[in-house]
């Protein structure tokens, strides 16, 4: 929010000083290391006064006898105050980007200070306006959505140094950019399909707020060839059996893994993502502790999880709450060690690229085990025990069933053995006579 202050030049001056005008709205600008720098306006108003007849309280000079002109005095100041509010409002309307140096030259061409306009205005940039939509995103989106805003600007600021060019405007957003954006990260960069279709996503993210205020007029984005590619995934989930091994393991003689272990688990019974599991409180507890619960930190939305047993022993060995958590890293780097002494080493293989290369990789299990494989566990696990998929969305958040089974990680054969038990495959009851 804008916000406009008078100041005096000297305040201890013993005569008349000049006054200025400090004008804060939000402005930064980002040099070449990446370093944001937030700049406000100053302007010289004309006026002088004496300290002893300023009021820095009120921004205005003292209503007293011994300074007789004040009422004239705080009209010229209230008149200039409102003067910069309307060129800032205006400007903003317009679309047109406030600045110091364009705020400061309206202001004198208003108080004839200045005969002409000496550029002309400065319209914003698909780069700024990135800027600009990333600082608003901080104070209302999560701090991993505003780092996959970053970088993606990161990625677009190296391929503008890449191609050689000054910037990159809304009039450059065509199917010719995309063709050369996408090669330049799948190409140079060695992006993986789904990394480059979420840049691509987010790009369009960007266009599309840019194009609801204003900002751009340029829909080639909207091409069904300007598309985010997304290939599914090759994530691992833990069965019931390697659950249980994992839960059962001995681990008295190592708190820490002890700790990780037992988080690990809670995740993989309520299927919450990290960043909620890890924040699960005494106070989440409702229905006599049979219910958890919690506002997602990701979607902002309320979720109730029945309590697993497992899960409701283990906050019970810590006063109904949970170990204390520790970074994503360090817990995915512990649970492998777990994983390995519960003996979760069933082979996996999985492709990797290399440079422009795709070849296929032996893993043991535990190797591939994250953080995030506790809220695929936590699903997959539900659904292959029959619990409908509309009833598992309501705790994992998914709003649609296409989003949801893209989820799930089910092989054929598990789906097969899933659907023995459907009424279908079963030979009917005979009926006695």
């Amino acid at each position: 929010m804008a916000n406009a202050k008078f100041y005096l030049k000297d305040k201890k001056s013993k005569s008349e000083t000049p006054i200025n005008l400090h004008f804060f709205f939000n402005y930064s600008e980002t040099d070449n290391t990446g370093k944001k720098k937030y700049k406000f306006l100053k302007y010289y108003t004309g006026e002088k006064i004496n300290p002893k007849f300023w009021n820095s309280d009120k921004q205005r000079a003292k209503e007293t006898k011994a300074f007789p002109e004040y009422p004239e005095f705080n009209t010229r100041l209230k008149d200039i105050e409102k003067t910069i509010f309307d060129i800032y409002r205006t400007l903003t309307n317009d679309k047109t980007k406030p600045t110091p140096e364009l705020l400061k030259e309206k202001l004198l061409l208003h108080f004839n200070k200045l005969s002409k306009p000496t550029k002309e205005p400065h319209q914003t940039t698909f780069i700024e306006f990135i800027n600009i939509f990333i600082n608003e995103s901080e104070k209302s989106k999560t701090k991993g959505t505003v780092s996959v805003y970053k970088t993606t600007l990161q990625h677009l600021q190296n391929y503008i140094l890449y191609k050689g060019l000054k910037t990159i405007d809304f009039e450059h957003i065509n199917l010719e950019f995309y063709n050369s954006f996408v090669d330049y990260l799948s190409n140079y960069l060695h992006l993986s399909k789904n990394s480059v279709g979420k840049y691509i996503k987010t790009i369009k993210t960007f266009l599309n707020d840019a194009t609801e205020r204003n900002y751009n007029t340029n829909l080639a984005y909207k091409s069904k060839k300007f598309k985010s590619h997304n290939k599914p995934t090759e994530q691992i989930y833990l069965t019931e059996n390697e659950l249980t091994a994992l839960y059962n393991v001995d681990l008295s003689n190592n708190k820490k893994l002890d700790k990780v272990r037992d988080l690990f688990i809670i995740g993989c019974y309520t299927a919450l993502r990290f960043s909620d599991f890890s924040r699960i409180k005494k106070q989440n507890l409702i229905e006599n502790g049979k219910i958890l619960k919690f506002r997602t930190q990701k979607t902002d939305e309320v979720v109730y999880i029945p309590i697993h047993y497992r899960v409701s022993e283990i906050m019970q060995k810590y006063d109904n709450s949970i170990p204390p958590a520790i970074s994503n890293q360090k817990m995915n780097e512990y649970i492998k060690e777990v994983g390995k002494l519960a003996g979760i080493d069933e082979v996996v293989i999985r492709t990797v690229k290399k440079g422009n290369l795709t070849i296929e990789k032996q893993f043991k299990k535990y190797e591939l085990i994250t953080t995030h494989t506790a809220r695929r566990s936590g699903a997959t696990n539900l659904y292959l025990n029959n619990v409908k998929p509309i009833d598992i969305m309501q705790i994992t958040g998914h709003k649609t069933e296409t989003a949801f089974m893209r989820y799930i990680r089910v092989s054929k054969l598990e789906n097969a053995k899933k659907l023995l038990n459907h009424s279908f495959f079963k030979r009917p009851l005979k009926i006695a006579e």
